[in-house]
């Protein structure tokens, strides 16, 4: 497992529909995470990464930075919601079969705690239902060093059939 951040820097670099009906979604997660597949703009710009990839399950890997921060100096709630919604809906992802995709519908956010600026943390995402149409998972996003819980969230996702 590799761990090589390839991120697209023009849309012809994304992976395109035939690309991701190709694989399926566990296999589509695990190409981002080693780097065979671009992965999107928005990790870099936010600063996190899918760092572990298995069936139901996901972690991101993190760091807020200065550049994420509200006007008085601390981590935007937008930080907390892009990462939640990125493992979250990522977990859901890996359950998705071959020549499907999925979209977020709805998710939540429940903020717990400031995170420290420059603080690692992982947000882990985990499926609890992917069925047909539909998946569900919860996250939460905790400290790597402290072990502290700073967020928690939940999302549900639509799955369609392409081909």
């Amino acid at each position: 497992m590799s761990q090589t951040r390839y991120i697209a820097k023009s849309p012809e670099e994304l992976p395109d529909m035939e690309a991701t009906l190709a694989r399926s979604g566990l296999e589509f997660m695990q190409d981002v995470r080693d780097g065979k597949l671009a992965g999107p703009p928005i990790g870099a710009l936010m600063g996190f990464w899918p760092t572990l990839v298995e069936e139901g399950k996901t972690v991101f890997t993190g760091t807020p930075e200065f550049s994420t921060t509200n006007p008085m100096g601390t981590v935007h709630g937008g930080w907390y919601g892009t990462i939640l919604d990125s493992c979250m809906a990522c977990a859901v992802m890996t359950r998705v079969p071959k020549g499907s995709v999925y979209t977020t519908l709805e998710f939540k956010v429940n903020i717990l705690r400031p995170i420290p600026l420059g603080t690692e943390v992982e947000a882990i995402g985990t499926c609890q239902h992917a069925g047909r149409s539909t998946g569900i998972a919860n996250g939460e996003i905790r400290g790597v060093s402290d072990g502290k819980l700073y967020a928690t969230g939940s999302t549900t996702c639509i799955i369609m059939k392409m081909k």
